[in-house]
């Protein structure tokens, strides 16, 4: 009986998020999301985020021509009542096959591919390495990117294999800015972030 209750405050809590996310004004320049029962604000990241973003934009544009497939950012996707917006995604080049019913964005269940661009301050940090990486995995997002100028000088970690029972990923594989990290499986197989894409070290 307890757990009966307990599972009912749940849903209505997401509804209760849902539902304020729907009717908020966003301030311009700022972003925000439904995360792990919370409503996230965040501001848009500086220029070393806007041009590592957009060098990956770029870059996947590029690598998917002709695929079906496109890069997308700065964009809602939504999985049951939440909603991320991942810094790039993956996903057909007809939006119209995966359009949220209420237009409100995209359906994470289309999507390829998630990138986060880590940005500063403790708080951006453990959004976009931890929230963000439960989150994706719990949408079953096939692959995520975590580029990170405060792992250690630098780091490109690609996780595959989401478990959204556990949201979490299966595997991890880290590469240390200035070395390749490429995508293993997915519509972006085959393409790699290096130094054109993330620059050197950030000693």
């Amino acid at each position: 009986m307890f757990a009966l209750v307990a599972e009912e405050t749940v849903v209505d809590l997401d509804q209760a998020l849902w539902q304020v996310w729907k009717a908020m004004e966003v301030p311009e320049g700022f972003h925000a999301e439904i995360i792990e029962g919370a409503i996230e604000m965040s501001p848009a990241g500086g220029a070393r985020h806007m041009m590592i973003n957009r060098r990956m934009f770029l870059a996947l544009h590029d690598h998917l021509r002709g695929t079906g497939w496109a890069p997308g950012n700065d964009g809602n996707v939504i999985s049951g009542l939440k909603v991320t917006i991942p810094d790039v995604y993956v996903a057909p080049d007809d939006l119209e096959e995966i359009v949220h019913p209420e237009g409100l964005g995209i359906l994470a269940s289309g999507v390829a591919m998630m990138v986060e661009t880590v940005s500063p301050g403790h708080k951006n940090r453990q959004r976009d390495r931890v929230l963000k990486h439960r989150a994706y995995a719990t949408a079953g997002i096939p692959v995520h990117v975590i580029i990170d100028d405060y792992d250690d000088g630098g780091a490109v970690t690609v996780l595959t294999g989401p478990d959204p029972e556990r949201g979490a990923y299966a595997r991890s594989e880290r590469t240390p800015y200035g070395a390749e990290a490429v995508i293993p499986e997915g519509p972006a197989k085959g393409f790699a972030i290096g130094p054109a894409i993330t620059g050197g070290r950030q000693d």
